[in-house]
């Protein structure tokens, strides 16, 4: 975690919990733990959001908090919905099942809310979404990539696309690379166990094997020991599945110290701008499949610019695209529908909208709430020395497909 991410954080989630005592006519705003009864006033839109403001995962949730932020902004800068200001109120998940399913049940059963924005870890999506499903109340994520969410019900949507993808393209890159052997260190989370086990299982069904695993919990900060174990057994390369960027550059940092100098593969978290602040060269060369701001999408590029100059800080660009997108959404929805209590028909307009914005064009949702017409792309981590706050890595081609 870097003191400019840090102080950027700290002086937005000050601006959100200032920006409740001023009017709605002007701004959007974001209010912590506050609830939507007293918030709203008679002429305003709620939508509430469940994500992880505190905890060791809430630096994650932070660049998405902004660009829910600037959305809704701009949504209400350009007159809000049908001339009615969007409020965005924000629960707690802590990143975490338990936190996740209280955050739910006081937004439901205490507030009322039918539509729900988030969450962004998918332990905690996967905590609420059996809830939602039989209340039928909108969960509606653009981060949680965990496979088994797509079979988690009717009311269940994501712009995030599924880590399926990131298993296969990343299964398939290895071999294609000439890798036979891998040694895996994953953070015990469903997100990351979810990358590794689809990695895994593409890699083994092309004649890969994997001849070490480690795994670590969220409260470790040195890996030595894992790492030393993984180097000994001499695999063809090293896979890194981790939650946080703070794991993932220390990762990287701490096999060259020990001796590893063979390649690395990884997923959208490893190449995060703290993460690669953190490994300096260490992540020189590094392989990975992210979902990738294209940069002939002119929107995608603008919001980009724009989150710069108002933040001064960019991590995971197409995450931040994909919040800034589900709240275009979410207006466009509640404009349909009149009504942030309809959640049947917010769900029918998802299931029949096709929507070009910052993270894609003309992208759309099939019958399980999955998002259809994004893909992923196979990165390579420049030098250190070659590294600028706009281009961090080069983008090699699509990822490669199942055979």
């Amino acid at each position: 975690m870097t003191a400019g991410i840090n102080r950027t954080a700290r002086k937005f989630w000050g601006k959100a919990i200032l920006c409740g005592f001023v009017s709605l006519a002007f701004a959007a705003t974001i209010l912590i733990g506050a609830s939507p009864s007293q918030a709203k006033e008679d002429d305003e839109i709620v939508i509430c959001a469940i994500d992880s403001t505190s905890g060791d995962f809430s630096i994650m949730s932070t660049p998405k908090h902004f660009a829910y932020q600037m959305a809704a902004d701009e949504i209400n800068g350009a007159g809000g919905v049908d001339g009615r200001p969007l409020e965005l109120v924000v629960e707690d998940s802590q990143c975490s099942a338990q936190g996740a399913v209280a955050a739910y049940r006081k937004l439901t059963s205490v507030d009322g809310v039918r539509i729900i924005l988030g969450t962004s870890c998918s332990g905690a999506m996967l905590g609420a979404a059996p809830l939602a499903e039989a209340d039928g109340v909108i969960l509606f994520s653009g981060l949680a990539s965990n496979p088994d969410i797509a079979r988690a019900g009717d009311y269940i949507f994501r712009t995030q696309i599924s880590d399926v993808e990131v298993g296969i393209g990343t299964g398939n890159l290895l071999w294609d690379d000439g890798v036979r052997s891998l040694a895996t260190i994953t953070e015990s989370t469903d997100y990351a166990e979810g990358v590794r086990r689809t990695t895994v299982e593409q890699f083994e069904k092309r004649g890969g094997q994997v001849v070490a695993a480690e795994r670590f919990s969220s409260d470790i900060t040195d890996f030595r020991t894992q790492l030393s174990k993984l180097i000994a057994a001499e695999p063809g390369a090293l896979h890194l599945s981790p939650q946080s960027e703070f794991a993932a550059g220390t990762i990287l940092k701490q096999a060259r110290e020990l001796g590893y100098d063979g390649p690395v593969y990884a997923e959208t978290v490893s190449v995060g701008t703290t993460a690669l602040e953190i490994a300096g060269a260490a992540a020189d060369g590094m392989k990975a499949i992210v979902s990738d701001l294209a940069p002939d999408n002119e929107k995608g590029q603008q919001v980009l610019t724009s989150f710069r100059e108002r933040y001064d800080y960019v991590t995971l660009p197409w995450h931040l695209g994909s919040a800034y997108d589900n709240v275009y959404i979410a207006a466009e929805c509640l404009k349909q529908t009149g009504d942030d209590q309809d959640a049947d028909g917010f769900r029918d307009c998802l299931y029949g909208i096709s929507w070009s914005g910052a993270i894609g064009d003309n992208y759309s949702f099939d019958a399980d709430g999955e998002v259809v017409g994004l893909s992923r792309v196979v990165v390579q981590i420049l030098p250190s020395g070659e590294r600028s706050p706009e281009r961090k890595y080069e983008v090699l081609g699509p990822a490669p497909s199942a055979p």
